[in-house]
């Protein structure tokens, strides 16, 4: 494994699709806990789920295949970037608006 994958990243994203009202922010924090990734996920006014996690970009990609594998929940599109890592960051949660 190369020193990329190893290294810890923070991504912005915005997920849009069927994604509130079907279990998407809980389904998020079971899937960061059990990858070790930190950060917050909250729905917001216009249907969207905005979330910013933290940690290595594989365990990234593999906590959105284990958000979208679930039932009900449907994400068509996602705008997403890299943004500033949080140091003092130790968990994931789920904020409400």
């Amino acid at each position: 494994m190369d020193m990329e994958n190893n290294k810890i990243i923070r991504m912005s994203i915005t997920f849009y699709g069927r994604v509130q009202g079907v279990g998407f922010r809980y389904r998020a924090k079971y899937a960061a806990d059990g990858l070790g990734l930190t950060g917050w996920v909250q729905n917001e006014w216009d249907d969207t789920v905005r979330m910013e996690v933290q940690g290595r970009r594989e365990d990234i990609r593999q906590m959105i295949r284990r958000i979208n594998a679930g039932t009900f929940v449907n994400i068509e599109n996602m705008d997403m970037k890299e943004i500033p890592v949080d140091p003092e960051e130790r968990s994931f949660f789920v904020r409400e608006y």
